[in-house]
């Protein structure tokens, strides 16, 4: 790390890294007991998830912090300060610019499975850390969901082996028993079948993947109709109507 002694004098690179996606942290939050910090969508994620307790340590967690947790504001400005090297090409860039780096990082790429291909919708950045994109594009994929249903659960291609047929739970037993410690980078068909499935995003650890986020049937939590987006808000405002 370089550009300021004082900063980075309390600071190592690991500090910037999410200890759920293992990527530099984007929309960081912090949690207020154990002080552990996250990916807000991470948290958001392993809350969904896990409960009450700390992703990291298992430390408690309160209900409001759940559904609005703190952003770590001290930390986003440091990020904008200090550079790191890329993991890769160990070129030196900002760490809040890292993400977007590793989009045009071909030896990131090469390593990770990544795609070169920027999707071709609008990126905005929010407090939530999500992208954006089109209403044409939602509701396409809506549509899209809405067809593979009508008939009951969905079904799945196994990416690694290419075998179909799979329901969600079918899927992820597959995978556990036939492809536990293949690592191969892949797009997750569960992902991309949902309203607000992204097909160029890339998951490195499938199995991994599918064990941690896939668990459970979205279907039978949340609706599928509305964008990722309006399910925070909606979960946020809720939860400002229970009593803590």
């Amino acid at each position: 790390m370089a550009e300021d002694p004082s900063a980075a004098a309390s600071y190592t690179e690991d500090d910037f890294y999410c200890p759920v996606c293992q990527e530099v942290l984007k929309t960081p939050v912090r949690t207020a007991a154990c002080q552990h910090v996250f990916c807000r969508k991470c948290f958001l994620t392993a809350m969904r998830e896990s409960g009450i307790h700390c992703p990291l340590c298992r430390g408690n967690v309160t209900r409001r912090e759940r559904a609005c947790p703190e952003r770590a504001l001290d930390l986003e400005n440091i990020m904008r300060k200090l550079s790191g090297s890329c993991r890769c090409c160990a070129k030196q860039i900002k760490f809040y610019r890292m993400r977007h780096h590793y989009k045009s990082c071909k030896k990131y790429q090469d390593e990770y499975g990544v795609s070169a291909i920027i999707p071709n919708f609008q990126i905005s950045q929010d407090s939530v850390g999500n992208s954006n994109r089109s209403e044409t594009s939602t509701s396409d994929n809506i549509e899209t969901y809405q067809e593979n249903t009508s008939s009951g659960h969905p079904t799945f291609k196994c990416p690694l082996c290419q075998e179909s047929n799979f329901t969600r739970q079918r899927l992820l037993d597959h995978c556990n028993s036939n492809h536990l410690f293949q690592i191969v980078p892949v797009t997750c068909p569960i992902c991309v079948s949902l309203p607000w499935g992204d097909p160029s995003q890339i998951t490195r650890n499938f199995v991994s993947h599918l064990n941690q986020r896939h668990q459970f049937d979205y279907g039978e939590f949340v609706n599928l109709q509305l964008d990722e987006e309006t399910q925070y808000q909606t979960a946020v405002e809720e939860s400002f109507q229970v009593n803590i």
